[in-house]
């Protein structure tokens, strides 16, 4: 049977500032997944959740049971789990050079720095988390853009993910929408009572499909987003225009600092 290999990068390429490699530090030190969670701050589930995610981005297994012995057992890394942690701490260090670099280096080295995140989501922004609610299992993450105006939004993520994020009033994320969860109409049709992530602006092109006319609206503020309106819609360059996306359909990623 072949061996597995470690992915290091497909499991380090996903963890930014979140907690999961915390985590696994804190398994290869003491042994137990519920102390690990303790020490870092989240749930007993979120701890697990972080180890799934990491499992499956790396394809080798990174915990395994420690059976017997003095402690009575426990769960220890695995030889790929240590070796991800080495990796984890020598990305750290050049992490930490080239935010330095970023820094010295103006607003346009810090655009070029997010085009290392690759993804299918076409709507990017910075935002910044100006408040948290807790709804059961969720929690709703109020946000605003940091250089398009207020653009308040609302993205919603498991209380898992929150604490994984280490998501908190001020903390500094990316927001990620992508362009088919976002469905463009005329101005003259918006609610009164808009729901949240209701965003007005001006058309500025349209490229007319089957499946729906794919719709760049330039919104207060300046930002573009890109999102799709119904085929042969009368959306026009120019025209006043507004784009809903629903809470689920904002994802968060918190960059390192």
């Amino acid at each position: 049977m072949r061996k597995k290999r470690l992915s290091v990068m497909d499991a380090l390429g996903q963890d930014k500032a979140d907690r999961r490699i915390a985590i696994l530090r804190e398994i290869d030190k003491g042994g137990s997944i519920s102390q690990a969670a303790r020490t870092v701050g989240v749930s007993y589930k979120a701890a697990w959740q972080a180890l799934d995610t990491l499992t499956n981005l790396a394809g080798v297994a990174l915990v395994g049971r420690a059976v017997g012995g003095v402690g009575g057992g426990g769960t220890q890394l695995t030889d790929a789990g240590r070796e991800l942690l080495q990796a984890a701490d020598a990305l750290v260090r050049v992490r930490a050079q080239v935010a330095a670099d970023v820094a010295s280096g103006g607003a346009a080295h810090a655009a070029a720095a997010q085009l290392a995140i690759r993804t299918s989501m076409r709507n990017q922004w910075p935002g910044v988390v100006t408040g948290l609610r807790r709804d059961g299992n969720l929690v709703d993450v109020l946000l605003a853009a940091r250089s398009h105006g207020a653009l308040p939004a609302l993205a919603r993520v498991t209380r898992e993910s929150a604490q994984l994020l280490g998501l908190a009033s001020g903390v500094q994320v990316q927001v990620l929408c992508k362009a088919t969860a976002v469905r463009v109409l005329p101005q003259a049709q918006r609610p009164d009572a808009a729901p949240p992530n209701c965003w007005s602006g001006r058309v500025q092109r349209v490229a007319r499909g089957a499946s729906g006319d794919e719709v760049v609206l330039q919104l207060e503020g300046g930002l573009q987003l890109v999102g799709f309106a119904p085929p042969q819609s009368s959306l026009r360059a120019r025209a006043a225009a507004f784009a809903c996306a629903e809470p689920s359909a904002l994802a968060l990623l918190v960059p390192d600092h």
